[in-house]
């Protein structure tokens, strides 16, 4: 068994969901092994991971759309503001997705389907650096 591990840095400019499938999927194949995990972390409690849809943007829009009336910005039921009515919202829209992904490594690759992508899910309006870290283990 082998392990690597990396992180990337992922500029992020407000609310939306990036797509960061070629930054994982590229640094995946170039660690050369044929089968294994990898894992894919964010250190951050206001942004997310998803895999979903990369090919039609109207996905990206709706689950924004969706999540924007799921977990409204001020809503008043929330204490925490600290950082302001995006704050608690964030840390709503986090717990509610997920902060890793698992994908198996076939064939040198990432095993997403046709369709599927891995994206960041910025929560914050702010603009961000956001750091994801990469582990794989296998042969």
């Amino acid at each position: 068994m082998k392990q690597h591990v990396h992180q990337i840095a992922v500029h992020t400019h407000g609310r939306r969901l990036y797509d960061v499938t070629a930054q994982v999927c590229d640094w995946a194949a170039a660690a050369g092994m044929a089968t294994g995990l990898l894992t894919v972390y964010i250190q951050h409690t206001s942004a997310s991971l998803l895999i979903n849809e990369n090919y039609d943007s109207d996905v990206v829009a709706d689950l924004e759309r969706f999540f924007k009336r799921l977990v409204p910005d001020g809503d008043p039921l929330f204490e925490h503001t600290i950082e302001g009515p995006d704050d608690m919202p964030a840390h709503v829209r986090t717990a509610l997705t997920q902060t890793h992904l698992s994908i198996p490594l076939v064939n040198g690759r990432p095993a997403l389907g046709t369709w599927q992508g891995v994206f960041l899910y910025e929560h914050r309006h702010a603009p961000a650096q956001r750091k994801l870290l990469l582990h794989l283990i296998g042969e």
